[in-house]
């Protein structure tokens, strides 16, 4: 019988929960749909799976890096990707719940830095699981620029 591995539990329960209530706090209201959004826009069902691989990719991160590190560098992953976390489910209530653009635009620098504090953090435990952060840094970088042109197109 195989032993139980916390870390990787730990690590997809990060995972399945951002993308869980990240989904949840994004509803496709009428007032979604009305906005005016750039032409570069992906199409809305290619969120869900690119936020899936991404965020994947985030926890194979945490659990290289946790599997790498020491006791204090541990406890250093565990702060990255909860501050990560809390940054991460921030901006879809702000810009979906709120109708909130321009808020959610706001919140986006905090989210970014957070991302790169991860890969930051984690290089030197393991540069590998820092370079799988690259996606979700450029990501964030993309979607910031997205945020900025719908507030751009539809001001208040």
């Amino acid at each position: 019988m195989s032993e139980f591995n916390l870390p990787l539990a730990s690590a997809i329960i990060w995972m399945v929960g951002l993308c869980l209530v990240g989904g949840l706090m994004t509803p496709r209201a009428d007032w979604y749909a009305r906005l005016r959004k750039p032409a570069w826009q992906p199409p809305g069902w290619a969120f869900g799976p690119g936020w899936t691989i991404i965020l994947g990719l985030a926890a194979w991160a945490a659990v290289r890096a946790w599997d790498a590190g020491d006791a204090a560098q541990q406890r250093d992953v565990l702060i990255l990707f909860g501050v990560n976390a809390v940054f991460h489910l921030a901006w879809s209530p702000l810009f979906f719940k709120l109708q909130r653009p321009d808020w959610a635009l706001i919140e986006v620098p905090f989210l970014w830095a957070s991302v790169l504090a991860m890969m930051i953090g984690l290089w030197p435990i393991d540069s590998q699981a820092a370079l799988l952060i690259l996606p979700y840094l450029a990501w964030v970088g993309f979607a910031a620029s997205l945020n900025w042109k719908v507030v751009d197109l539809n001001p208040r």
